[in-house]
């Protein structure tokens, strides 16, 4: 048994708008230098990964991308500096609410399982029923 930490951003409506996949996405972004390939990556249509970042950049109010049009060299896609920033941001809270949830994990459910006291003090019921 162990804790699993799902951590994303909700906008004023309780409507998600950023968590691990456009994350990846935008990561794939400045790996790539393209929303297509980064979508194509993710094995994620093309229209889904303009679909995420449109609603990304409403919920946030600022541009997340900067695209250049096709031409000489072709086109490309780059993170303005708001979306390193966020990404930045997003991985270090993400990486802190997986510590402190392991944290928690550990004070609420250590010894379940096993012939230990619970979490009041008294002794637990609980039997280890895998040493019959």
């Amino acid at each position: 048994m162990h804790p699993v930490t799902r951590t994303f951003l909700c906008d004023e409506n309780g409507e998600r708008f950023f968590g691990a996949g456009p994350c990846r996405l935008l990561r794939g972004v400045e790996r790539t230098g393209s929303l297509n390939a980064a979508a194509t990556e993710m094995k994620m249509a093309y229209t889904k990964a303009l679909a995420l970042v449109r609603g990304l950049e409403k919920a946030l109010g600022t541009p997340v991308i900067c695209r250049t049009i096709g031409g000489k060299g072709g086109g490309g896609s780059r993170l303005t500096s708001q979306a390193k920033e966020l990404i930045e941001r997003y991985e270090q809270y993400e990486t802190a609410c997986a510590e402190a949830n392991r944290a928690i994990f550990e004070t609420c459910f250590c010894g379940f399982g096993k012939a230990a006291p619970s979490l009041d003090g008294e002794p637990s019921d609980w039997q280890d029923n895998t040493a019959r």
